[in-house]
């Protein structure tokens, strides 16, 4: 008896592709402090940039796009070609300037409605795309600016009515961007598995041995050292001469790799002597990036009340830039 003929069976694949063109473009809000208070309403546009034959930019709301959203900052994409009717989709995505690393914030995965400039419909965007106080207090903001990456897809022409068969690929796997800043910011927040108490001042503050110890050679001798200088009986460190603010924002930094937002302090001469005393805390603890940041911050904000004291901190803490700076414009100005 023949054996059964079972019937072949064949795999066959086609694909809608439609024709399109991709664009992005990089802005970045220098001055971030200075543009709060705009207003409700008002924006700075970014420069303009063309995509698929049509032009662009990027509307920034420090204030919020309306009085309904006045705690968030807006961002919307704008298309500035006359008398168009474009489909497009577009991201709006957050980079951190320390690690290069960009997080999507806002999509919009759908082509409709379309920007219209015949009918002065020609903004699209997200009036909640964050909130002010999360903005500040993350890694995005940094050196006083953000920065905010606009990928936009424009649909060149219409669908095509029949597909064209295709050799099927597997798909590509999305990874998504790290999060491990926020990750460290949460960690030191929450307080979860702290195993080092600091006492400044009349405040006390919570940390992980292991992050210190990474992050500055200085805590990784007293800690892990032999002539470690806690109590280990009460795992508590007990840190002088050091006001507790500027130890706040020490181990913001420690953990976050960004300075904090000094929204709380009063005027810009508070904000210069943070950034003074936080200088001397990275010294002290041997952190050399963030002493070059605190040294750029001061080289911009010299004046003549105070140059001769900034002078005279770089001297003691061995600020070359900031010393040279600093007599430089003592031979310009004073």
């Amino acid at each position: 008896m023949a054996a059964p003929q079972w019937p072949t069976s064949a795999t066959t694949a086609s694909a809608c592709i439609p024709d399109s063109a991709r664009g992005t473009h990089v802005f970045t809000v220098a001055g971030y402090r200075l543009h709060k208070g705009i207003g409700v309403g008002n924006f700075i546009r970014s420069a303009t940039f063309a995509v698929g034959g049509y032009h662009w930019c990027v509307r920034y709301y420090p204030d919020g796009f309306s009085a309904e959203y006045k705690d968030y900052v807006s961002v919307y994409v704008e298309l500035q070609s006359k008398n168009s009717v474009v489909r497009a989709l577009y991201d709006l995505r957050l980079t951190n300037r320390a690690t290069g690393l960009s997080s999507l914030i806002f999509s919009r995965p759908s082509s409709f409605p379309a920007f219209d400039s015949c009918k002065n419909d020609h903004v699209r965007g997200a009036y909640m795309f964050m909130k002010r106080d999360l903005l500040e207090a993350s890694p995005y903001l940094q050196d006083d600016c953000i920065v905010i990456q606009c990928d936009v897809t424009v649909l060149l022409k219409k669908i095509p009515a029949v597909a064209t068969a295709t050799t099927k690929t597997p798909e590509e796997i999305q990874v998504p961007p790290s999060d491990l800043l926020n990750n460290l910011a949460m960690l030191l927040e929450g307080k979860k598995g702290a195993d080092v108490v600091m006492k400044v001042g009349e405040e006390t503050f919570y940390a992980h041995k292991i992050v210190l110890a990474m992050r500055s050679p200085v805590f990784d001798a007293e800690l892990y050292g032999p002539m470690a200088m806690w109590d280990k009986e009460k795992q508590c460190i007990q840190i002088v001469d050091m006001q507790p603010a500027v130890f706040r924002a020490l181990l913001h930094f420690i953990y976050t790799d960004s300075l904090p937002a000094m929204d709380d302090l009063l005027d810009s001469h508070d904000k210069r002597e943070m950034i003074r005393h936080l200088l001397v805390a990275a010294d002290r603890y041997a952190m050399d990036r963030l002493k070059l940041m605190c040294e750029a911050i001061l080289c911009k904000g010299l004046d003549a009340e105070s140059v001769a004291a900034t002078l005279a901190l770089a001297d003691q803490h061995r600020c070359s830039k900031l010393r040279d700076a600093s007599i430089e414009y003592i031979k310009l100005f004073c």
